[in-house]
């Protein structure tokens, strides 16, 4: 039996990254897992503490809250891990953790959500978002960081990417071509619930400002349309003081409350530009359609006219077009929801098993 290692950048809130992680771990539930840091009270009931080993990294003080501004430690750490004795490396990669090194009888494949968008396109956004002490940093770091990214990238094995808009980047960066293959949604939690829409629009989105929040808000404000606003974030008072009386902010809420709210609005509304986008598919499993910005992933899991209508440009003039046309518009619960069931779970592991099994048999 093959020894197999995952490596995933870092363990410490669950998300569409982690679901992948965890799906990994049922096709090698014997698994061994690698990260750069672990918070075992938000991830133990998860992915248990006799399972993950760190980095060197967990031993700096309040590591799991400072990680990210320790990039340029982030190399090495995942450089020092010792792979050795494994068959089979999967890494789940968006930063660091696809640098790991391996050598010629183990086979590495990674999956990638997304190259390091602020080392690369969105490097002069985030640039021009920061404070002086991180754009000095940048100035100064980022151009060796590009360097190890792009050489990092020539030694892994198998490249997946988790969306067609991502193997673009991929290739523009790395001069890497890869397979694609969509990241598990958990729909057989979700469902339609066999009712008439309710009058609300929905967003469920973390409170930072590229999911551009705010265009749902504003639209929403302009038209007098209810909305519901699920989540929390570093944006949560701005965008609070944007909003009137027809805007709902839920905060943080249970998985059962959120596929209420899914199952009974009449359209969520998904603002950011993802490299995949796993909520709009949380929403179409629930027999709901998807009011979207018509860039990245959304382009891959949104069907224009029949499972959600797109906006062409990220402006509040250009939400409230789209919700305007979609009122006009009577698209199929049905349809939408068996559009969702093509992102499954184990359609994942299986595209996985196809990949691993077919490349060599370990």
């Amino acid at each position: 039996m093959a020894k197999v290692a995952i490596i995933h950048d870092w363990l410490v809130n669950y998300g569409g990254a982690e679901r992948v992680v965890e799906a990994f771990l049922e096709i090698y539930p014997d698994a061994d897992i690698y990260t750069l840091v672990y918070d075992e009270q938000k991830m133990g009931g998860i992915f248990k503490k006799e399972k993950v080993k760190t980095t060197f990294i967990q031993k700096i003080p309040k590591a799991t809250k400072i990680y990210t501004k320790l990039l340029p430690l982030m190399p090495y750490a995942f450089e020092e891990l010792d792979l050795s004795g494994y068959d089979l490396v999967i890494s789940s990669s968006s930063c660091c953790s696809k640098g790991v090194i391996t050598g010629p009888n183990t086979k590495h494949i990674a999956y990638i959500h997304s190259p390091m968008r602020y080392a690369w396109d969105l490097y002069h956004d985030y640039k021009k978002r920061s404070g002086k002490s991180t754009k000095l940093f940048m100035s100064m770091f980022m151009k060796s960081l590009r360097e190890w990214d792009y050489t990092s990238s020539q030694r892994i094995d198998v490249l997946i990417a988790n969306s067609n808009y991502v193997a673009k980047r991929i290739n523009k960066f790395w001069s890497r071509e890869c397979k694609v293959i969509y990241p598990p949604v958990d729909i057989d939690r979700l469902s339609p619930n066999g009712k008439e829409p309710e009058d609300f629009y929905v967003v469920f989105s973390r409170f930072v400002p590229y999911k551009r929040i705010d265009l749902a808000i504003e639209a929403c404000k302009k038209l007098n349309r209810k909305l519901v606003v699920i989540g929390d974030g570093e944006q949560r008072e701005y965008l609070k003081s944007l909003a009137d009386n027809n805007i709902t902010f839920t905060g943080r809420i249970s998985d059962e409350e959120v596929k209420d709210y899914l199952q009974r609005c009449k359209a969520m509304i998904f603002s950011a530009e993802e490299d995949f986008g796993i909520v709009p598919l949380e929403a179409q499993a629930c027999g709901r359609p998807v009011i979207a910005y018509g860039k990245g992933g959304a382009l891959e899991t949104v069907v224009d006219g029949v499972t959600g209508v797109f906006f062409k440009e990220q402006e509040a003039n250009s939400v409230i077009s789209a919700i305007e046309k979609f009122e006009t518009l009577n698209l199929n619960t049905e349809q939408i929801y068996n559009h969702a069931m093509k992102f499954s779970r184990e359609r994942f592991k299986n595209e996985i098993n196809k990949i691993i099994k077919g490349k060599e048999k370990l």
